[in-house]
């Protein structure tokens, strides 16, 4: 990171915290309010002051404040070490990351802990149904989690009624549009900078046409949102009950996306000392997913290409090269689909059905002594068709072809169904004993888990010259058996079962607190897993945290502080979502062995190598953190500083030449370190009656290493962010020892030759350019992250902003890079790039050939955005059945700064049609490329309560 950057980010944290050291002091009440939050420390909870470990906790106000799908977009910037990177496609899942990236090839995703469930995303969850959002961030808080806590645990409480029966309705309309858009070269511009790379006038300077494609294929998105909860309680039972619908027509053109949710959650109190508790949601949406690539193509496809041609066929990139004119006859000078006929042709549809739910029961064995039994588990259901009507579209590609040229072989239609089906279950048993003897306060806690996830069970099928028809899911008129489809490597039926894997654990904890200033806690878990082999699927992962609250002792009494606390542990936490060590048998076609002729058996052999020691990724954590309150616990702060390392990276093994094995295997050969610290202030006054407000920061700085690799096994390279067009611009291997994850591997652009192209550097100094000169040069995950969040209220307003800045990165402009002649270009490259006359351009001369992986297309990432100013006005008390109405407004994402020339260079590697790549250090992430823009959002809303 940038000195500059670090400065900058780091000042802001100052001015917010020093602007208000002088205002008024207040009562004792808010200091009493601190001492008293509670956070979720897993199988139960603690108060915030007895806590050793590092754990981040948002109010449900927080979480519901920013109007948007998933929660987790919602905390962004409101937690230290938590980067949420996220994705404005809808439907699209949050990347989140806690204190760094830790493997590359096992599972990234946080454990999500939703009412006791485990499971891997939160986007069936309507936000306004959460109570509280907890971040377990160190591994003394994560370890009770064992073998799933790697990449940190989200702890989420959905909404119980208490009270009188309440009836409270939230509804809302938002409207979108690009946060950013990019100017591209005009028709003119476009003419005069491809005639000057050809050094001819190819293309008639006089085009009829000047096509703005962004335009084309976007729309002003508009989505809506409506909530209704009941809930109260009375002796017997506490009840509440959500219903949820969130619809969004998104700014790319026929995109659409369909949520409703409906949670019950229920207790009863059974008898005196036993109560029962219920939680169901189920879950149901439809979306009409489109390629990404239009935006790519919207960038790519030459302004003089119409639309469509008078006629009303989709216009093309077709040229007569003896007039320069563009019409329907002559060859391609691109090769870049229509991105309107694109999204016509693109006909995908997905609906998914999730059920989740538990039933816990807790029982009062004696006064101290508390059982816990709590089953949960979901059902989940995907189904999907792509339909493409492949003789139309042949036929739209290029104007002058006839149907009678379409091949009598060739499907004159094509369809995909898939169909995906898991269940998942988890039932714990543990014991709560706590007690209080003089000075001595405790807590004990053992238990037992067991779990099982069925795996994912995907069925394909392909089918040819299925009837056009509105609804593919009932394929009425259809030859089942005649219309299956299969060609390379398509099947025509494929039937997969995912790994199934269960788990049994045993896991136990102690907290103890002395003279309430010293206090000492420890976890311990114990966990099995079927994913291993024999001998290798047991782990133990022990954990231990201290704590001195320095401002109870005597000599603090009365001082500057009203709350100091100095705390730091140590863990040790896993992740079993790793590659697995299996051997496959496959059919050896060269050797036939049986008896007689013809054989009766061909050969089989084992085509893979077998690591015995293969077993989890192991994580290991040193933390050490300080807590403090000062002036009526007005102004509040944490600092953490950690030191985080997988021992036993897995990677995959290159087999011997002289084996004859050719697949892959995996062992343990490496190690990544994460190191950082992290700052947190937060001041909240009052003034007079009326008026209150609290203004916080939090900055964030993570180093992110792959520390060492074992070389005395091969290590399978990875050769990944590959732009599609031949070029990539990340590796991994030996050589990227003592480089953060997911580095970019470039040449380093040196200016231009005496024809105005790209040169660069000879790094070996051998006097050739060649892949020996390329190095590692930045990598896509931020080194610091800063937020800020201010509200305020007034009588019956209310105000609040959040911003969120990420700092010290690169982004690769893969759109950019990805020329293969006759594209278009932005305007300032146009206007600006290399001629005999102007050597000194910002741009190179048009390229006659793909461009290779530089550094000139290398852009710093930085950004600091605002992500949400909300305002909102309440009337109290309106009738007698009415307790309030408020109005409010919102603008999400209406400002940033950044440096990055592109749409947005916060980049996950979000694809809807393939979700595996999200956040993958070696696929798309840090590449603007087939990438969803950024997006500002108006909201209008009511919020009712009865």
């Amino acid at each position: 990171m940038k000195q500059s950057n670090l400065k900058y980010s780091c000042l802001i944290a100052v001015l917010y915290f020093g602007m208000n050291v002088n205002a008024q002091v207040t009562s004792d009440s808010a200091k009493v309010q601190k001492i008293d939050e509670v956070v979720m420390i897993g199988y139960g909870s603690r108060k915030k002051v007895d806590n050793t470990t590092s754990i981040s906790s948002i109010s449900a106000e927080e979480v519901t404040r920013t109007k948007v799908l998933n929660a987790s977009q919602a905390i962004q910037g409101k937690a230290a070490g938590v980067q949420v990177t996220a994705s404005d496609a809808p439907g699209s899942t949050p990347t989140v990351m806690i204190r760094g990236l830790g493997t590359v090839l096992g599972g990234r995703t946080p454990l999500y802990v939703v009412d006791g469930m485990f499971t891997d995303n939160i986007n069936n969850i309507n936000s306004n149904d959460i109570l509280t959002y907890d971040i377990l961030k160190d591994a003394a808080a994560l370890a009770i989690y064992g073998n799933r806590a790697a990449n940190g645990v989200i702890i989420i409480t959905t909404k119980s009624g208490k009270g009188k029966l309440s009836v409270s309705y939230d509804g809302l309309v938002g409207f979108r549009t690009p946060l950013k858009t990019i100017k591209m070269a005009n028709a003119s511009e476009f003419v005069n900078y491809n005639n000057a790379g050809s050094k001819s006038d190819f293309i008639s300077p006089n085009q009829p046409y000047n096509t703005d494609w962004f335009k084309e294929i976007t729309r002003t998105g508009v989505y809506n949102q409506h909530n209704l909860s009941i809930s109260g309680s009375s002796e017997a039972a506490k009840y509440f009950l959500s219903l949820g619908n969130y619809d969004e027509q998104s700014i790319l053109n026929g995109t659409n996306y369909n949520r409703t949710t409906v949670r019950t959650n229920n207790e009863f109190r059974i008898t005196k000392g036993i109560r029962l508790a219920q939680t169901l949601s189920a879950t149901f949406t439809n979306d009409t997913p489109k390629s990404f690539g239009a935006f790519t193509n919207a960038y790519k496809q030459a302004s003089v290409v119409p639309v469509y041609y008078p006629n009303g066929k989709y216009g093309q990139p077709i040229i007569n090269k003896a007039t320069g004119e563009l019409g329907y006859e002559g060859g391609r000078f691109n090769n870049v689909a229509n991105p309107v006929m694109q999204m016509a042709y693109d006909n995908q549809r997905a609906k998914n059905f999730l059920l989740q739910g538990g039933l816990k029961l807790d029982i009062d064995i004696i006064k101290d002594l508390k059982f816990t039994s709590q089953f949960s588990g979901e059902y989940g259901n995907y189904k999907y068709y792509n339909f493409v009507n492949s003789r139309a579209l042949w036929l739209d590609s290029d104007p002058m072809r006839t149907e009678a040229q379409y091949s009598a072989t060739s499907p004159k239609t094509r369809l995909t169904n898939k169909s995906q089906n898991y269940y998942n279950w988890l039932i714990n048993n543990y014991l709560t004993y706590t007690k209080k003897v003089g000075d001595h306060d405790i807590e004990l806690v053992a238990g037992t888990e067991a779990s099982v996830k069925s795996g994912l069970e995907t069925t394909v099928i392909n089918r040819k010259n299925v009837p056009v028809s509105p609804d593919y899911w009932n394929l009425s008129g259809v030859d089942y058996y005649g219309d299956l489809f299969s060609e390379g490597d398509t099947k025509a039926i494929e039937s997969i079962q995912g790994n199934r894997n269960t788990t049994i654990s045993y896991f136990g904890r102690f907290q103890y607190k002395f003279m309430n200033r010293y206090l000492l806690s420890g976890t311990i878990r114990r966990d099995g897993s079927s994913q291993f082999a024999a001998g290798q699927r047991w782990g133990t992962f022990p954990s231990f945290g201290a704590g001195w609250i320095i401002s109870q002792e005597n000599f603090m009494q009365d001082g500057f502080f009203d709350m100091l606390k100095l705390r730091g542990g140590w863990g040790k936490i896993g992740n079993q979502t790793v590659p697995l060590n299996y051997l496959p048998l496959s059919l050896g076609s060269s050797y036939n062995y049986g008896y007689g002729n013809p054989s009766v058996s061909n050969g089989v052999t084992v085509n893979k190598g077998y690591d015995p020691d293969l077993g989890w990724e192991v994580t290991e954590e040193s933390s050490l953190g300080l807590d403090f309150g000062i002036l009526n616990n007005r102004l509040t702060g944490t600092f953490d500083v950690y030191n985080r390392k997988t021992k036993n990276l897995i990677l995959g093994v290159v087999p011997y030449m002289s084996t004859g094995i050719s697949e892959l295997n995996y062992s343990h050969m490496g190690s990544v370190v994460n190191k950082g610290f992290e700052v947190s202030l937060n001041w909240a006054d009052k003034v007079g009656q009326d008026f209150s407000y609290s203004i916080g920061a939090n900055y964030s700085y993570n180093k992110n290493t792959l520390a060492s690799m074992d070389t005395s096994k091969p290590v399978s390279q990875i050769v990944g962010g590959n732009l599609g067009n031949g070029i990539d611009t990340k590796l991994f291997n030996a050589s990227a020892v003592g480089y953060a994850l997911g580095s970019f591997y470039l040449y380093e652009a040196d200016g231009y030759n005496e024809k105005g192209e790209l040169k660069f550097k000879d790094l070996n100094g051998d006097g050739v350019i060649d892949a020996k000169d390329k190095s590692f040069l930045g990598s896509y995950i931020p080194k610091s992250t800063l937020g800020v969040n201010v509200s305020m209220s007034y009588k019956n307003w209310d105000f609040a902003l959040n911003g969120y800045g990420s700092f010290g990165f690169k982004v690769y402009n893969g759109k950019k890079a990805q020329r293969n002649g006759g594209e278009n270009v932005e305007a300032s490259v146009a206007n600006n790039f290399w001629t005999p006359n102007n050597t000194n351009a910002a741009n190179p001369v048009n390229p006659a050939n793909i461009p290779v992986a530089s550094t000139f297309y290398l852009e710093d990432g930085d950004f600091f955005r605002i992500n949400n100013i909300s305002v909102g006005y309440t009337f109290k008390n309106v009738t007698d059945y009415m307790k309030s109405i408020k109005l409010y407004v919102s603008a999400i994402n209406p400002f940033v700064f950044q440096k990055y020339s592109g749409y947005s260079s916060e980049l996950s590697g979000y694809n809807p049609t393939d979700t595996t790549t999200e956040g993958d250090p070696y696929k798309r992430a840090g590449i603007e490329l087939d990438a969803y823009p950024t997006l500002r959002s108006f909201v209008f809303g009511v919020n009712l309560n009865f």
